[in-house]
């Protein structure tokens, strides 16, 4: 879990699409804006949702800087 930790740390203040499997079971794809890391929660606001959101670090199954996206 240490690894993901400080692989999302780097990405504070930055926008990351990220996998992450709700308590549910299901998976989702969004981009968020990591705003904290602490205590395995990660802190972010959700670009799709608009609003704030947390994410538990052990549920996070990827997460790279959000390209991006061309207008048409």
């Amino acid at each position: 879990m240490f690894g993901v930790i400080v692989m999302i740390a780097k990405y504070i203040g930055r926008r990351v699409e990220i996998i992450y499997q709700g308590a549910d079971g299901r998976l989702s794809q969004r981009v968020v804006r990591v705003l904290d890391v602490q205590d395995g929660v990660v802190r972010a606001f959700c670009m799709e949702s608009g609003a704030p959101r947390t994410f538990r670090v052990e549920n996070i199954l990827a997460a790279l800087p959000a390209t991006r996206r061309r207008s048409a």
